[in-house]
Parts: C-alpha cells; structure tokens; sequence
C-alpha cells in the first residue's frame, strides 16, 4: 500500500548541489554529513516528484544518510492509490555533473523487478503502466530494449572517452609485430577486465578508487618504460597484459558501481551489455590503430 524509494549517490556527486566534504580531504565525516541533511533533503523534495495518474503525491520520511561505502542514500515514501499510470520525475539529475546516468529499478515487495530504465539527463523521467491489484503481472521486457541499448551506449561511451585504457592498450599495441601477438594482447586484456569487472560488481572483492587510478596510471607508465628499454616486441607480454587488465576491470566497475548496480535489482542484463559495449568500441578502435 505505499511506494518506497532510495536514491544512491557518490558523495562526491551530491557535492554538485549541496556541499559536504567541507574540509576537502576527499572523505565526508558525519559531522559534515549532519550540517548538510537537513539541505540534502529540500534538494530531494524539489526536485523529484511521483505523480499516480497525474495526480502529484505527498513526499513523506524524507531522510538523507551516509551508508558504508560513504554514499549517499535519500529515502521517501509516499501512500499508493488506485491508479493506472506511475510517473516518477528525477530531475535531481540535472543538477549533477553532465553526463551523469541513473539505473532505475522497480521491484515489487518479493522483490521481482517489473521494470528497468536507464536515465540520464536528457529523459529523468520514468512512465510505467501497471495494474495496481497485480504490479509483478506487468511485463517488464517493455523496458529491458531500452534499458540494454542504454547500458551498450554507456559502454562505448566510456571505452572511447576511457584515455588512460586506451593509452594503456595503444601502449601494448604499438610493439606488437604481427597479428598473431597483437590478438594475445587484446584477448588478454579483454579476459582479465571482464573477470574484474564482473567481481566488483557483484561485490565480491571491492578497491578504493584513490587505489585503482594512480595502478591504472602506474599500468601505462610501466608499459611505455618497457617499450623504451626492450626495444622490440617483449617475450610474454601477454601475461603481463592479462595482470594489468584486472586492475582496469576495476575502473570499468566504478561506471556500475556508481549507479548502484549489484547493491540492489537486476546485475547480469546491465553487466553483459556494459561489457559488450566496452568491447565493441575497444575493437573498433584497436581495428583502425593496427
């Protein structure tokens, strides 16, 4: 008989509309949380609304809170009427860094999702047909097309605006001396970022991202030393590529991570199609450097 929503975001992000880490030590405590709860919660309730057959619902246990991984989740609620559409307007996303996505998910009290969206800045705002006396009944493959292109998008997107993985693979192609060497290189990489990638984002091992950037940066740099001081094609590379691609599977994971996918809803259809996405930009750009 209600609707209950959580909102996750990095810390960092709610920055952009309500500062937090007031000291900028790259952390907020709960004593900077507890000065900006009270503005994260009017930041919340003007900027997102849920409306039942175009009737505007009362927001009510709005509540901003730090979880363990220092993000930040806003919680409301509000009593679920007879209805025949469900509109939920996140324009909160706006306010954020452009470029920023949201994933959607609508699960019923058991748990089974009925629908999945991925938004964005351009389309915050989510319109569901239901059936109030059986919401599970309500086919959610109307939304796994949208949803699946939307994550594929994202995967291109982020390999081809991925610098520091492109420098990385452009590193190890740039020695490579026949097709036969430069395959071993991509297969590795592309093995060992996708077992990563799938790891964190079903939490199973978790890094820091003030851990992972400075490796993957430290990746490139030593492969570049590399190329300098052994002249030529380097014996099993692949073995090396294949180390250095799990720790780039962990910054492909902070993409996911960071729109709570894995903490709660569907993972495999967001994680298969992110990573296919990944590849098919990789392979479209390694295609024209070699």
């Amino acid at each position: 008989n209600r609707l209950e929503a959580l909102l996750t975001f990095a810390a960092r992000e709610m920055n952009e509309i309500v500062p937090l880490d007031l000291d900028q030590n790259g952390t907020v405590s709960p004593d900077e949380f507890a000065l900006a709860r009270e503005a994260l919660g009017l930041a919340l309730t003007t900027n997102c609304s849920v409306r039942f057959d175009e009737t505007v619902a009362r927001l009510v246990g709005i509540h901003a809170q730090l979880d363990s991984s220092n993000n930040v989740d806003l919680r409301f609620s509000c009593e679920l009427p007879k209805f025949k559409q469900l509109e939920l307007d996140f324009s909160v996303i706006c306010l954020l860094a452009p470029g920023h996505r949201m994933f959607f998910t609508l699960l019923t009290p058991s748990g089974e999702t009925v629908a999945e969206r991925l938004l964005s800045q351009n389309s915050p705002v989510v319109k569901i047909q239901l059936d109030p006396e059986s919401p599970a009944a309500t086919p959610a493959a109307e939304a796994a097309t949208p949803t699946f292109i939307g994550f594929l998008k994202l995967g291109i997107e982020h390999i081809l605006t991925g610098y520091d993985h492109l420098l990385f693979l452009f590193a190890l192609l740039v020695v490579t001396r026949n097709t036969v060497s430069a395959l071993k290189v991509i297969t590795c990489f592309t093995l060992a970022h996708s077992i990563t990638l799938g790891v964190a984002t079903f939490d199973l091992v978790q890094l820091s991202s003030r851990i992972v950037e400075p490796l993957i940066a430290a990746t490139i740099v030593y492969v570049g030393v590399e190329n300098v001081w052994k002249r030529g094609d380097p014996h099993g590379r692949w073995m090396l590529t294949f180390a250095f691609g799990l720790i780039h599977g962990f910054g492909f994971a902070s993409v996911l991570r960071e729109l709570g996918v894995g903490s709660r809803g569907g993972v495999a259809m967001p994680l298969f199609s992110f990573n296919l996405g990944v590849e098919l930009g990789q392979l479209a750009i390694v295609a024209a450097f070699l």
